[in-house]
Formats: structure tokens, sequence, C-alpha cells
């Protein structure tokens, strides 16, 4: 593989690709079709873009085909808008790589045990893209990671696995690269794959040209930045901005708690500021794809410079432990009721990291029965999105939802609230629960009809 020292704006690949795209005869191919690439399937088919969408999990090419949608919070219409499309095909066949002109790459990037950056994922998928490479094709990578990955590690390994095709091919000239980070807030009403700016940077000027003319098929604000590097390093801005503001926070409420200030109270107070505060809430734990990822991506690469990112590495620490906390913090509820944390009855509401969705990627609510198990205590959950469990990377834990009435209510020792969805009857769950541990703020409107039957976490 080599890279021009200059963009060749004029080379006919770029030019053949350029128009291509301009007159939507570009077929993109998206990889991993979750809840980063399947909304950006259908953003870029609906700006009139033949879509080929690639997965390694056969249980949602199915879907798809019965127009079956198995991301609730996308709704059901966009799952039929696909499906019945003559511009889009879902398969598992990664051979058909050769026929997409623009590959955009939207696969996990978890941690692994220690903590240390997985890029398997990426790595993976680059080797399946080379195994079809030919000239004119535009990769774009859209997964989490470290400042570098898209140059020095997802493009490597493309060429390599080209083999002794990839030595007539040239970076900027046959080939183009570049990152665009995904933005996706499952459950958000205000914005949506279509209406969140779309920051693009390229391995050369006339990668990031090309990937920001695909994006605004299907985007409304493309903003192009000066490298992959740059674009790369922003999106662990955006989420690292998020971590280190609730680490803070949740500190916040273990020092406030003891001193008998409700930290919530104190947030709402100080919002009340016009400019220079942000308000960022307490939990008990952080969830998601994202925010208990990314930093560690940076804490990991900033080694291989000789830094340290103090501030960063102590943000995830504060926020790994407050699962802990909220446990915790439900023994002394027990206990100050006479009831030892060891053979009570639980129940934890809500599995999903975030309210009014069925997304439980990272979601604290596992550490809290897992903890609640380990120390003893007969566990059970609650959650209308999230019916039951299922195998995951870190978690396994066989269970069920269960329903709730006044009746089961009252059978447990203590509800533990973990995450606020809007279908929970809150007023019955205030009305019949023996006590409730809340770390969500979600019953304020109950407190003084619950004294002595409610604490917060």
């Amino acid at each position: 593989m080599s890279t021009p020292a200059t963009a060749r704006a004029a080379a006919p690949a770029a030019e053949k690709l350029r128009d291509l795209i301009k007159t939507n005869r570009a077929t993109v191919g998206v990889i991993g079709l979750g809840y980063v690439g399947l909304p950006l399937a259908h953003a870029l088919h609906q700006g009139g873009m033949p879509v080929l969408g690639f997965d390694i999990d056969r249980r949602k090419i199915d879907a798809i085909a019965r127009k079956e949608n198995y991301l609730k919070h996308l709704g059901d219409d966009m799952i039929k808008t696909l499906a019945e499309s003559d511009r889009f095909e879902a398969t598992t066949d990664f051979a058909r790589l050769a026929e997409a002109d623009v590959i955009i790459i939207a696969v996990p990037t978890p941690l692994g045990r220690h903590q240390e950056p997985d890029i398997s994922y990426i790595l993976n998928t680059a080797e399946a893209i080379g195994k079809t490479l030919r000239s004119g094709q535009l990769i774009i990578l859209e997964s989490t990671t470290y400042p570098g990955t898209t140059r020095d590690d997802m493009m490597p390994a493309i060429f390599k696995a080209a083999g002794d095709r990839a030595k007539s091919l040239q970076l900027g000239r046959d080939i183009f690269g570049a990152f665009s980070p995904e933005r996706e807030d499952p459950g958000r009403k205000s914005h949506s794959t279509s209406t969140i700016p779309k920051l693009v940077g390229g391995l050369d000027e006339v990668s990031t040209e090309l990937a920001a003319s695909v994006y605004r098929k299907g985007v409304k604000e493309v903003v192009p930045v000066s490298s992959a590097e740059v674009a790369e390093s922003a999106k662990l801005l955006e989420n690292i901005f998020r971590c280190v503001n609730i680490a803070m926070v949740n500190e916040l409420k273990t020092v406030l708690t003891p001193m008998g200030i409700d930290v919530w109270e104190v947030i709402r107070a100080a919002s009340t500021k016009p400019f220079g505060f942000m308000p960022f809430y307490p939990g008990p734990g952080l969830g998601g794809h994202c925010i208990p990822i990314d930093p560690f991506y940076l804490t990991w690469k900033a080694k291989e410079v000789g830094k340290s990112t103090r501030f960063i590495e102590l943000a995830g620490e504060i926020n790994t432990a407050m699962p802990h906390y909220v446990v915790d913090r439900t023994a002394e509820a027990l206990n100050e009721r006479g009831k030892a944390i060891k053979g009570s009855k639980i129940l934890v509401l809500g599995l999903a990291y975030k309210p009014d969705i069925d997304d439980v990627r990272e979601s604290p609510s596992f550490e809290l029965i897992e903890i609640l198990k380990h120390k003893g205590a007969h566990v059970d959950y609650s959650d209308p999105h999230c019916p039951e469990t299922w195998a995951g990377r870190k978690h396994d834990l066989q269970m069920k939802s269960v329903a709730i009435t006044p009746e089961s209510l009252k059978s447990y020792d203590c509800v533990l609230v973990s995450t606020n969805h809007a279908a929970f009857d809150w007023a019955m769950i205030a009305k019949h629960a023996r006590l409730v541990v809340d770390s969500r703020d979600a019953l304020r409107a109950f407190h003084r009809e619950m004294e002595g039957r409610i604490q917060l976490a």
C-alpha cells in the first residue's frame, strides 16, 4: 500500500466514484445492521442510494425479510420501507462486498478483560473487505476507536488481506478511506440519523470529499475535518465529556447524601443559571455502548506516547463503582428496617440502560443484579421493554421480566429503581411498595406519601 503525497482529484477511480455518488448509482454496503448501521442504511436509502446491508447474524437478515422490527425504538416503518424496496438488500454473504462502491463499517468496539481496546471486529471486517477489494472503493469506519485506527490498523489490514491485488492500488488514487463517527442516541426523539451533524475525516483530501458527498445523500449537515484522526478524537471527546461530568455528579451524590442534601434538587437549582452550567444527572452506573467504554480507548492510546490520563481514569473509576454504591445504599435501607440484604427479596426496576428503550448494552442493571445475588439476595427484575435476558459478552443472567401488580409489589422487601421507564405505573409503585431505593429520582412526585418508605441512592 502506498499513499500519494497530495490528493489526486483527477484520478480516474475518484472521478468515476464521484459521478456514481452524484447520480445515486453508487452502491453503499453497510456492515453491521444494529443500532448504528440499520438507521444509517435507512437514511442513505431515503436519500436515493442503493444499499446492501451485511451482518454475521442470520437472525437479523431473516427478520428484515419478514419485515419484522428487531430494534423497537426505530419503529416498524423503517424495516418495512427497507424490506419492500428494490434498492435495499440484506445478506450474510461477505463475498458480495465486491458489489459495493462505498463500504461503511459499523461494528462493535468493546473492551477486553483488562479494559484494553478490542478492535478485533474492525480487523475481521477489514480482512473480509480485503478479500474482494477492487479499485474505486471507498471504505469508511464509523465504529468508535482510538486515534489512528483507520490509518494505521484498518487500512493496512485491508491491503494485507488483498494480497497481490493491493500492489497496484494506491490509497487516495485507487482506494479511499475515511472515518465518520456514529452519533446515535437510541430513544432520542429530538434528533435522528438524518438530522445529527455528521463529522467526516478522510485519510487524504479526496477521501474526505468523497465520504462527505456520500453522507450528504442522507444527512442534512455534513462537517468535513482535516483528517481521520481529528474525527476519531472528536468522537472520544464527546463521550469523555459526558463520562467526566457524570462522574462528577455521581461523586457529588456520595458526598451530599450523608450530609442530608438532595443532589437532584441541587442540580435543578444550579440549572437555573442561564449560562456557564450544563446539568448532568447521577445514576446507578454508566450504560450504553459509548460512554462506559470510549474513554478507555484514549487512556490506552495515551500510553503509546508516554502520557497518562489521570482525569479520565478517575472518572472511569468513580462511574464503575456506582453499582456497588447503590447496593450499599440498598443494604442500609434494609438494615434500618431490621432486614439483612442476605435472604431479602428484591425487585430491580429496569434492565435497559436508559428510559423507554430495549437497549441493554453495558447496562448497570446487570451489575446491580449480580452484586445483589452475590450478597445472598433473591432478585427479580421487571422491564416492559426487555422481556428476558440473553447471553452477552459479560453477563448471562438467564432471567425473565416479572409483572408488576399491587400484590407482587407487596411481596418484595425492596424495590430498586435502576431505569425510569415511562411505562412503569409509578403511582402504583409508590402506593404498594414496602420500600423503594430510587437511583433515578423517578418517584419525586410521591416523596410525601412515601415518607419512611423511600431512599434515594
